[in-house]
């Protein structure tokens, strides 16, 4: 048995070894949370009713309408969305004049986002069908199992990265 220790590991090279190779991609949290969320993603494109929209678009438009007039960094916060790709959400939008954005009246050089009429009624039509998403997407799981993995979850994503 060779125990020589690597300088970053104190384990021998053997148990290093057979860590490596038990290994198991299609077990890690991180493989597993982007399978559910492509079936996620894929439930929200055949059941949402409008093929141009996004599961992110949605979360934006409607965290808009239940926030109000709202900064893009706000926006960004409240739906867990980076800066950079809120941005290009809200320009799709804009394109689609689901959103516009306005001037800051209390501080001009700051913008505003806000839905438009026609962003308004996509979110109020498509609101039942996110919900049937969210029933669809958890469909396998019975009710304990619902209310832990959504339970697990928001414990998950209210920790801070190590």
């Amino acid at each position: 048995m060779n125990y020589m220790k690597t300088p970053l590991d104190p384990e021998p090279i053997e148990a290093i070894e057979a860590a490596t190779q038990a290994y198991d991609v299609s077990e890690q949290i991180g493989h597993l949370l982007r399978k559910a969320y492509q079936r996620h993603l894929a439930i929200f494109s055949q059941t949402i009713g409008d093929p141009q929209l996004t599961a992110v678009q949605f979360a934006v438009l409607s965290a808009s309408r239940r926030m109000g007039p709202s900064s893009m960094s706000d926006l960004g916060k409240a739906t867990a969305i980076d800066g950079a790709t809120v941005r290009g959400i809200i320009e799709r939008l804009r394109g689609r004049a689901l959103i516009e954005l306005k001037t800051n009246l209390a501080d001009r050089r700051k913008t505003t986002v806000e839905l438009t009429d026609a962003g308004r009624d996509l979110v109020e039509r498509a609101t039942p069908a996110a919900q049937r998403v969210s029933e669809l997407t958890m469909s396998d799981l019975n009710e304990v199992e619902r209310v832990a993995a959504l339970m697990l979850l928001r414990k998950l994503s209210a920790s801070a990265p190590a």
